[in-house]
């Protein structure tokens, strides 16, 4: 079971993607799609809240049979740890083997991590990314956490410039993100009034 956590503010094609390329080129039974509680930066930028970007996340993937939507962080709250993800996903599926989808920044940063050997015990590392040279920094800097090299698997990573602050700047300035994001994302968004307000301005009470 593939596992593609993030905070998904909101879901875009860049993230179905790479759900996709790791499912097809891994051999993936499923992949299961984890929006976080809090998202990283405190101030993320109009942010809706857990519930709305799980809902969106739901929405996402909604036609897609490869791809399972989970409330685990949602429901637990608070700061969200990979090392405690895992770990809560190992009880609820025992029989399964995980692997956490990550892009190569943050495969490089697992070091920093909280209990990164603990991490990869508990998953193999599926890294998007493209360079060979860069795989072999990725593998040099994982080789400080014991076995951890030996629990990656690259795979290929079609490049596309989408990203969650760029549908929402778009959606703010009054321009489509049809086909940067799924339709039922595109009309729950609209539908809502989310990102409407100008990138740092305060959204309005009226």
């Amino acid at each position: 079971m593939g596992v593609l956590g993030g905070t998904f503010n909101p879901p875009h094609v860049a993230h179905l993607l790479s759900a996709q390329e790791a499912y097809d080129q891994l051999g993936l039974d499923r992949v299961l799609i984890i929006p976080v509680a809090l998202p990283p930066h405190k101030d993320a930028e109009g942010d809706p809240g857990a519930h709305v970007r799980l809902e969106l996340c739901r929405l996402a993937a909604s036609h897609d049979d490869r791809f399972e939507v989970s409330d685990l962080e949602v429901r637990r709250g608070g700061a969200s740890y990979t090392v405690d993800t895992l770990r809560a996903l190992h009880a609820t599926f025992p029989g399964d083997e995980l692997s956490f989808i990550v892009g190569g920044d943050m495969a490089f940063s697992l070091p920093t991590w909280r209990e990164p050997a603990e991490v990869v015990g508990l998953a193999r590392l599926a890294v998007a990314e493209r360079e060979g040279a860069r795989q072999a920094d990725i593998l040099e800097r994982l080789a400080t956490i014991p076995s951890a090299a030996d629990r990656v698997d690259f795979f290929d990573l079609p490049r596309m410039d989408v990203s969650s602050s760029l549908v929402r700047r778009r959606v703010a300035t009054g321009r489509p993100i049809r086909y940067l994001v799924p339709d039922p994302v595109a009309e729950y968004i609209a539908q809502h009034g989310l990102y409407r307000s100008p990138v740092g301005a305060p959204t309005s009470s009226a």
